[in-house]
């Protein structure tokens, strides 16, 4: 061989020698198939999940794809299951039950602003994935841990998840129109509190004189804030429960 040959041949990938083997192409896995669906999402958005822009991902066919999953719900499903899966679940301490509520909570909070709009695909989805039962074990036994009586504590549950759901889904939207010169009306908190002080006073009295308190809040003060009043109900009627005798 030539040196010019010699030196070509040092650059060559394993495969890839002139007349040699083709590479193998990594096999498709219901793994890949979700590391791809959150690239989308973390890239373009929630909205930019389809099974077309998953296999531009993966540089396949949406029959191969199928052959892994069943349809978009599925993969919805999926996803979920994957960042439910990255979730630490605390030991349940009845001394400490709303902090552990509360740091779950911005647990999935935070995962679900990672990929905008992916908490729709968690609203859509009848939770069968054993990660998300998993999560949602934890919570309910979180709940139960603190006295709260377990209908309440079931329904709790489903409100949390409603919350917290929609609470990112808001801050996904918001940011997504922050970032598009033409939706130059979402307003930063400076510009609305002009705005509303300027309302006029005998029809809006009230939002005149308490747009800052309507505008407060940084980072998620608000989160925790609502979070605070579902528990704070909770504790109550928790602490309003008639005790049971032993044996009882």
């Amino acid at each position: 061989m030539d040196p010019k040959a010699r030196r070509a041949a040092r650059h060559l990938q394993p495969g890839d020698a002139p007349g040699g083997p083709a590479p193998r192409r990594e096999p498709l896995t219901v793994d890949r198939i979700i590391d791809a669906a959150l690239r989308v999402v973390a890239t373009q958005g929630y909205d930019a999940l389809t099974i077309r822009a998953i296999t531009g991902e993966l540089g396949t066919s949406p029959s191969s794809v199928y052959a892994h999953v069943v349809n978009k719900a599925d993969i919805d499903d999926l996803i979920i299951g994957r960042l439910s899966s990255e979730l630490v679940l605390p030991e349940p301490d009845p001394d400490r039950w709303r902090a552990q509520i509360h740091d779950v909570c911005a647990q999935i909070r935070d995962q679900y602003l990672r990929y905008p709009g992916v908490s729709r695909a968690a609203l859509a989805t009848v939770p069968t994935n054993l990660e998300t039962l998993r999560v949602s074990e934890g919570i309910l036994a979180i709940l139960l841990a603190g006295g709260v009586e377990p209908q309440s504590a079931a329904w709790a549950m489903d409100a949390l998840s409603l919350y917290v759901a929609a609470y990112t889904l808001e801050v996904s939207l918001v940011r997504a129109r922050q970032t598009h010169q033409e939706q130059e009306w979402v307003l930063g908190r400076d510009d609305l509190l002009r705005h509303l002080g300027a309302l006029p006073a005998d029809r809006f009295p009230h939002t005149r004189n308490h747009a800052a308190e309507l505008t407060s809040g940084d980072g998620h003060q608000r989160f925790d804030f609502t979070l605070d009043l579902m528990l704070d109900g909770l504790s109550r009627r928790t602490a309003s429960r008639p005790s049971r005798s032993p044996g009882s």
